[in-house]
């Protein structure tokens, strides 16, 4: 029943094995707000919404400069790229979109991919 004993025996046998990792969620919420400096909704009432929705599953992250003065996260995606990789990514490509006045919703996909090499 066991496996045959030459498939160990070859040095030059090798599978890669890849492994794309990603949060599955019931519905699928990857999301992350950009807060304008003058929204019509602070990141006080955009705290108090998304505990209201889901406590505890976002983090309010002030921005120092700019037109967006807050990024409302997911913790999930934290849990996955810490925060100093991907909030850069997030302000770079929502800036073309938001600014001071506009509360924009950004759907964040995060996929980590491991490709390694094992001897057979």
């Amino acid at each position: 029943m066991g496996m045959s004993q030459e498939h160990g025996k070859d040095p030059g046998r090798k599978a890669e094995v890849s492994i794309r990792l990603s949060e599955f969620e019931m519905p699928p919420m990857q999301d992350v707000l950009l807060v304008g400096r003058r929204a019509p909704i602070g990141p006080g009432a955009a705290r108090r919404m998304v505990d209201a929705l889901s406590p505890e599953q976002y983090e309010i992250i002030p921005v120092e400069e700019g037109p967006v003065e807050a990024l409302v996260v997911r913790k999930s995606l934290l849990n996955m790229i810490p925060q100093e990789k991907l909030l850069p990514i997030i302000l770079e490509e929502g800036l073309k979109v938001a600014n001071e006045t506009t509360v924009v919703k950004a759907q964040v996909d995060i996929v980590v991919t491991v490709k390694r090499a094992v001897d057979l």
